[in-house]
């Protein structure tokens, strides 16, 4: 099964996947990757699993115990189909769902109270947003167009941002992002804010929409913790 990336025919095509999906008994990384590849044209690598604090990866020192992808794993690039990534996945089964930035996004990341905050007034605002996600370890990621992370210093410099302990990181790319409805480290699934959408996954929103927002919801998070 193909999809059309950002087309009229995107909902159909996602409603055909699932159904498809449920009737071949494929698992819910499957169709999670499936959406990401041929809907929304991204690139998924597969990851590693963390049992009881040992990660599938087999090393017994890995400084990030199911939070990385799996160095042996074959990367599913963007446009595969449903049935590609079956058989993909199923050379990994177990493998957690990552997405590598800096490619059809950046990220940026703040406390999930500071980016729920953010989110509201955004949305009030009419503000084109894309994808939001939320990790288990309770910090909200939000997808914008790629060349945010590298800009980030001088574009909070020019806002009046430019202090050093205000929580908020841009991940740009050689990063990787855990996916809904993957799990980070075996510590809880990652989950959306806002899931992908026709309208905002394939061209997310410059940082500059939303990193205003961003950074005074962060600067309040951190005096309500003061």
């Amino acid at each position: 099964m193909g999809f059309t990336i950002g087309s009229s025919r995107g909902i159909r095509d996602i409603r055909d996947m699932r159904s498809a999906s449920r009737r071949r008994g494929r698992s819910s990384e499957c169709t999670a990757v499936a959406e990401f590849t041929g809907l929304w044209g991204w690139d998924v690598v597969p990851g590693a699993r963390a049992m009881a604090g040992v990660c599938s990866c087999g090393r017994g020192d890995c400084p990030a115990p199911g939070a990385h992808p799996l160095p042996f794993a074959a990367e599913v690039r963007a446009g595969a189909t449903l049935d590609e990534v079956t058989a993909a996945w199923a050379e990994v089964p177990g493998a957690s769902v990552m997405l590598p930035v800096g490619r059809a996004f950046d990220v940026l990341e703040v406390s999930e109270a500071a980016g729920r905050r953010a989110l509201v007034r955004l949305e009030r605002m009419g503000v084109p947003l894309g994808p939001v996600a939320v990790t288990p370890q309770g910090r909200a990621q939000f997808f914008v167009a790629p060349g945010a992370a590298a800009d980030l210093p001088r574009a909070l410099y020019r806002m009046g941002w430019d202090d050093p302990g205000l929580d908020l990181l841009g991940l740009g790319a050689g990063t990787y992002v855990t996916a809904p409805p993957s799990d980070r480290g075996g510590m809880g699934a990652a989950r959306w804010l806002r899931p992908p959408a026709l309208d905002s996954a394939t061209r997310p929103a410059g940082a500059r929409l939303v990193l205003g927002t961003l950074a005074y919801a962060a600067h309040r998070s951190r005096g309500a913790l003061g």
